[in-house]
């Protein structure tokens, strides 16, 4: 797993277009719709191929640092969004796909305002990040 995270006063993304191959093409998201939210955390997570191997120890670590990266703040909004570029050996769609959604669950669960960016797209993005070092985090695991 590898997670970018921002403590951003305003993330807006657009959907352009789709990024998976026809193969994959059940698992895009339908009518994508562009979305924003303010004074949040915004998390890119790549979901690696290694994941699926210790799904658990991967979930576990990601929520627990999505958490703490927002409570640095005590911001209660999050957006996700997958992004298969930080790093290079990419899970399987479905897997990812199923992945962030189960994050988003959980994080609702635990009184978090949470959205993900349209599965399967690329996106225009508009970031507004606070200035700290804390404001930008990387973490692979």
């Amino acid at each position: 797993m590898k997670l970018l995270t921002f403590q951003a006063r305003h993330f807006a993304w657009t959907p352009h277009t789709p990024g998976l191959p026809e193969t994959h093409a059940a698992l895009v998201e339908t009518d994508p719709q562009p979305g924003a939210l303010t004074e949040c955390v915004v998390a890119w997570l790549h979901v690696e191929a290694s994941d699926a191997a210790d799904e658990a120890r991967a979930f576990k670590k990601t929520l627990k640092h999505i958490k703490w990266v927002a409570n640095k703040r005590g911001l209660r909004a999050i957006a996700l969004h997958v992004f298969a570029h930080l790093g290079g050996d990419n899970a399987e769609p479905a897997f990812a796909r199923a992945f962030v959604e189960r994050l988003a669950e959980r994080l609702r669960g635990t009184g978090y305002s949470v959205e993900a960016t349209p599965f399967g797209w690329f996106c225009g993005w508009q970031l507004d990040v606070y200035g700290e070092s804390m404001a930008k985090v990387f973490r692979g695991f």
